[in-house]
């Protein structure tokens, strides 16, 4: 059947069949009953889940007060507060996720506050033992660690400057239109300890959105394992692989959820990363007082820690509030989406996109969480790895992933990335500016969707746009 023909028959069945093209009234909860309010303004993204237990909601207020604060270099009058460093990328969780949205690229001469870069080298030495099938271990550079931190406490110089140039490519489409990508090309540069090692990898992430991280931690392993095909035994060139790492947390191997490349499996391995390579700071997942720093950066090992031994800079009382908050950023509401979204609805499901872009799931039984458990959720992703294509690829495996995979990002909440964040700059590194340019550097597994996107008529283009932003 003929793209035209595919669409004209989404198109016929949209006011019927909810999983071809329809709309779904419960699309316009997509969290389910954790579903906020649509504000429409900047604070979109800052509620707490809809169905948070009340006896809860202060301890959301209190984790959110966590995740705003600034820490500071150890010793400090403030002990709650010290332990920053001392080589750092942020000095708090909102400096990079402002308003739990979306981060950017730096513009030029601006440092990098809600980007940061993945480090490592090739592996020129046996590799250890997998914690986890498919691991594949980072290693990481000598003297930087597997992260570059781009700040440093008094008397530590920051590891290097990230800089990133633009280089315009056309891309010419259906119906007399083009589309301008911009290509980008990272540099690191006044290096503070040195040269890095040879074949140094760098894989620059912008900061992801915040919410509905807690149904997506509650939707069922199995569910997710079901939609795999790694071999492409269906043959539809799609082949999503689900990430089996290494939970630090839980001490075994679990299901990767989340991060660009699916990483960690669970909220407190994410948080503790965070805590220990953003900030350098101790918790009871990641205990050494120095984050990042290397054997090679002496300074930094032998620098004041906040805590005393045998303690962490975060205390647990406050690491556990901040993943509780992080887990109940609830998701806004959707407005009704008008005649153009829906039409636009139908064609994202005929030529493709859903087939990693998975729009439901309905959550597990969690138990201590029933504001997860047992929901409807509409976050358009399957959780897996797919390969995106030579254009994304970082060349750089991290987890389960290798250097063209990434996890399928969820698109719940897209069309608030401008409010929230005041940019719209999507991918992991930010290089596009919209969510068509989005589309057009997809490849990979992805490339036959994309393709059909280009040879779109303008309109049907501009309603899969509408689409998209409208969730």
């Amino acid at each position: 059947m003929r793209l035209g023909a595919t669409i004209a028959l989404a198109l016929l069945l949209a006011g019927a069949v909810h999983a071809d093209g329809g709309p779904d009234p419960s699309e316009l909860r997509p969290g389910g009953a954790a579903t906020v309010r649509n504000t429409g303004d900047a604070r979109a993204f800052s509620q707490p889940s809809a169905n948070l237990p009340l006896d809860r909601l202060l301890d959301f207020r209190v984790g959110d007060g966590v995740f705003r604060k600034l820490w500071v270099s150890a010793p400090s009058s403030t002990t709650s507060s010290d332990g920053l460093g001392p080589l750092y990328n942020a000095r708090g969780c909102q400096s990079c996720h402002l308003r739990d949205g979306r981060g950017r690229p730096p513009e030029p001469g601006e440092p990098a506050s809600s980007l940061l870069i993945r480090l490592s080298v090739p592996h020129d030495r046996p590799r250890p033992a997998a914690p986890a099938p498919d691991w594949l271990p980072g290693t990481p550079d000598q003297t930087y660690g597997l992260q570059l931190q781009t700040f440093g406490i008094a008397g530590h110089p920051a590891e290097g400057r990230v800089v990133v140039d633009w280089t315009d490519d056309a891309v010419p489409l259906a119906g007399g239109e083009a589309a301008h990508l911009r290509r980008p090309a990272w540099r690191i540069l006044d290096w503070g300890y040195g040269a890095p090692g040879p074949g140094l990898m760098i894989s620059p992430r912008v900061a992801p959105p915040m919410i509905g991280l807690g149904l997506l931690e509650a939707i069922p392993e199995a569910d997710i394992a079901a939609g795999a095909d790694p071999e492409d035994r269906d043959g539809d060139g799609i082949s999503g692989r689900a990430a089996r790492v290494w939970s630090a947390h839980r001490g075994a191997p679990a299901l990767g959820r989340f991060g660009w490349k699916a990483q960690a499996p669970t909220m407190e391995d994410q948080v503790a990363d965070a805590f220990a390579a953003d900030m350098g700071l101790s918790t009871r997942i990641n205990p050494a007082p120095h984050g990042d720093c290397t054997a090679a950066q002496a300074g930094c090992r032998a620098a004041p820690a906040g805590a005393a031994a045998g303690e962490t800079e975060v205390d647990p009382r406050l690491f556990d509030l901040v993943s509780f908050y992080a887990r109940n950023l609830g998701v806004p509401a959707r407005t009704e989406p008008g005649a153009e979204a829906l039409r636009g609805r139908a064609i994202f499901h005929a030529i493709g996109c859903a087939a990693c872009h998975r729009p439901s799931f309905v959550t597990g039984a969690i138990p201590d969480r029933p504001e997860h458990s047992g929901q409807r959720i509409w976050p358009y992703t399957d959780m897996l790895l797919h390969d995106m294509g030579e254009d994304l690829a970082d060349s750089r495996p991290e987890g389960a992933a290798d250097g063209r995979e990434w996890r399928t990002p969820p698109l719940w909440g897209l069309g608030h990335t401008q409010r929230v964040s005041g940019h719209t700059q999507l991918l992991h590194d930010g290089r596009a500016r919209s969510v068509l340019e989005a589309i057009l550097w997809h490849g990979g597994e992805a490339k036959t969707a994309r393709d059909h996107v280009v040879g779109l008529a303008p309109e049907d283009r501009a309603a899969l746009i509408a689409f998209l932003e409208s969730l």
